[in-house]
């Protein structure tokens, strides 16, 4: 570990940047999804669902950059090449022959409560560790996509 402002003791720094890693692998996973979804969507909601998913995507990406800045801020590494999220991700694969638009959205939906889970598993170890500034950031990220995944849901209800 490298020295940090953050006065948390070393040994709860390190649990809270592993964490924050595993998050990390999962999310640069689900945006890269979300791209091949916004990528190939095809069908009668494309033209609500495309914007839609670059609207994911956009979001997504920041929120990366801040679970990484905040690995980096608590004295450790921030790791997201794309062969250390393959190996790491605990999303499932994304079926990248897909085109029909309800089916993507199904897709995402499931892998967006897959990130949400890991989310939330998180959260639990920043509240052991006493870490209320990664509480606060993976808070705002499930609020944010928890109403991401009810979108989705709600479009495949009939």
């Amino acid at each position: 570990m490298y020295r940090s402002p953050s006065p948390l003791p070393e040994k709860s720094r390190a649990a809270i940047a592993e964490s924050l890693n595993a998050r990390l692998a999962d999310g640069l996973d689900l945006h890269s999804q979300i791209k091949v979804a916004h990528w190939n969507i095809k069908g009668p909601q494309f033209a609500a669902l495309h914007p839609l998913f670059e609207t994911f995507a956009v979001s997504l990406a920041a929120h990366n950059d801040s679970i990484a800045e905040r690995a980096v801020t608590l004295g450790a590494k921030a790791y997201g090449t794309s062969r250390h999220v393959g190996k790491t991700s605990r999303l499932p694969d994304y079926p990248q022959e897909t085109t029909r638009d309800m089916e993507h959205v199904k897709l995402l939906a499931e892998r967006i409560e897959v990130y949400l889970e890991g989310l939330r598993q998180s959260r639990k170890t920043f509240e052991e560790h006493q870490d209320t500034d990664s509480v606060d950031l993976v808070t705002g990220i499930i609020t944010e996509f928890e109403k991401h995944a009810w979108f989705l849901r709600a479009s495949l209800e009939s």
